[in-house]
């Protein structure tokens, strides 16, 4: 451990001093996987029917509501408008010709209607992004649906460059062009995290700056101590917690990570002032929304959900079950991090299947991923993100399950923020299971992580648009022409160019080599 006395000349290891060069093939590599990765997300904002995407009735309510001039309200006050609900009514019972514009809508149902739109809890910003999203594509002339189809692509290309971002943090970490790969590829694995991000909600940037953050803090974790990188980090999260109380979390994880970055080249004292310097950033940007709250409300994220789950006891005779509360989380957890879109995540890619793969990841992350070595320091850092995620949200479950009786806010979809932390440690831990056949799990991984994507966005597909049979059918092309946003044979040819760019992407995985050259690095400077 550094002191306050200790110079700063004692070299790190390679491994944390250095990043190998990227060769023409690998980023001709990164950019086929992100394209792919974009596709996906493009797939996924057409497949899934309007509105059926967790609570997106709301959050498109709230988009519409600034972008016709409307104040933000306080947490709970806001209503959804009545030509929001129209929209929703129509898609059931009116043929898809006589769907109305927005402005039809807007007209023909002024007002608000009783029920509470509950996003006034979260920060305003991604709600006037939104809003800007709509107005740049003058929503008032578009049909409903192709407005919430707006949203819904321009969150699916703000996630894109996730997959980059996962590149560009396996390999850093790793040093190897082939891990680095398998690790945008493993976002497939996850069709949850491709029906969120391409779907109109306010997780959708969050993994994108979320992202971002993740591969600033492997940076300075792996030797790039440069001021810019410092203040970059400070600045990307300030943005993140200005979007959702999801990324405050990361608030700790940053200071824990500028903290121990350095350690052994910088003093204690140097690292201490970056650390101020980070956090000084963040609460000078990014934390009025947070102070604002605590002014007018008494807490730092108010319950939007008070008017929708108010208070009560447990019937007479019954307790708090701590079992039952387990079970439920478990349940839900693992079933909602992999895969299981709609509204009510009602469609499900298997519960037996998702416990499994969660049990499986867990036990090689535990067995494998803490073991000593140059790269423990930085993988005890990035499980720091998700440990402190689980703790937030198993804290409020517990409080809403106390106070309501309904095990409620148990959703998988509130890890996706610390999603890059866990994809670098798995790729960590997996090299380990197998030291000598890493190139052939590495192909399995890049074959089985989009088998399971594709197999989440068949389900999906087949659960709307053909009466949940497992096989698709003419009567589900028939209907999706008939209540689909955009023709059938789109829909086939994004797939298509999913399925090559997944293709090409696992053939550079096979001929990938292991490791770049140690002799060819670039040395990263560091400056105090």
């Amino acid at each position: 451990m550094a002191t306050g006395t200790e110079p700063h000349t004692a070299p790190m290891p390679d491994v944390e001093s250095a990043h190998p060069p990227v060769a023409a093939w690998e980023r001709i590599a990164v950019v086929v996987v992100t394209a792919a990765f974009g596709l996906w997300l493009i797939l996924w904002a057409v497949v899934v029917p309007a509105f059926q995407a967790p609570d997106e009735t709301a959050h498109f309510d709230s988009a519409v509501h600034l972008a016709v001039g409307d104040p933000w309200a306080a947490p709970g006050d806001l209503r959804v408008l009545n030509a929001v609900q129209a929209a929703a009514a129509q898609q059931g019972s009116v043929p898809r010709d006589e769907w109305s514009t927005m402005t039809e809508l807007l007209a023909g149902a002024p007002g608000t209607s009783d029920t509470v739109d509950q996003m006034t809890q979260h920060p305003p910003t991604v709600y006037a992004a939104g809003a800007v999203v709509l107005r740049a594509v003058h929503f008032g002339d578009l049909r409903w649906d192709h407005a919430v189809l707006a949203l819904r692509v321009a969150d699916a290309v703000a996630v894109t460059p996730l997959a980059a971002l996962a590149w560009a943090t396996v390999r850093r970490l790793t040093r190897s062009p082939r891990a680095g790969l398998v690790g945008a590829l493993a976002l497939f694995a996850t069709p949850e995290l491709a029906s969120i991000g391409a779907s109109v909600s306010n997780d959708a940037p969050v993994l994108l700056v979320a992202g971002v953050v993740v591969w600033l803090v492997t940076r300075l974790l792996t030797g790039d101590l440069r001021w810019r990188t410092t203040v970059a980090l400070g600045l990307t999260l300030s943005v993140l917690v200005w979007l959702k109380g999801t990324g405050l979390p990361a608030v700790p994880f940053v200071a824990i990570a500028v903290l121990v970055a350095g350690t052994g080249t910088l003093r204690l004292g140097q690292r201490c002032l970056r650390t101020v310097v980070t956090l000084g950033i963040c609460a000078t940007l990014g934390s009025w929304w947070w102070v604002h709250n605590l002014v007018t409300t008494g807490r730092v994220q108010p319950n939007g959900y008070t008017a929708m789950r108010p208070p009560a006891d447990f019937p007479s005779g019954e307790g708090p079950s701590l079992t039952h509360f387990l079970d439920v989380s478990w349940g839900t957890l693992t079933r909602t991090f992999w895969g299981s879109p709609g509204i009510k995540a009602q469609v499900s890619i298997g519960d037996l299947f998702t416990a499994v793969l969660t049990i499986v990841v867990l036990v090689v992350l535990v067995a494998f991923a803490f073991r000593r070595g140059p790269l423990l320091r930085p993988v005890v850092v990035l499980a720091v993100f998700p440990a402190l995620l689980i703790i937030v949200q198993t804290a409020t479950s517990a409080r809403a399950y106390l106070t309501t009786t309904e095990v409620a806010a148990t959703q998988g979809r509130y890890y996706f923020p610390a999603v890059l932390c866990l994809v670098a440690i798995s790729a960590v831990a997996w090299r380990r299971v197998f030291p000598r056949g890493r190139r052939v799990v590495a192909v399995v991984v890049a074959i089985v992580a989009p088998a399971i994507g594709l197999y989440g966005v068949a389900v999906a597909g087949n659960w709307f648009w053909n009466a949940a049979h497992p096989l698709p059918s003419g009567t589900a092309v028939e209907r999706y022409r008939e209540l689909g946003p955009v023709p059938p044979g789109l829909v086939a040819a994004v797939l298509v160019l999913v399925v090559v760019g997944l293709v090409v992407s696992a053939i550079a995985v096979a001929r990938a080599p292991h490791t770049a050259p140690r002799g060819a690095v670039e040395p990263v400077r560091a400056s105090a």
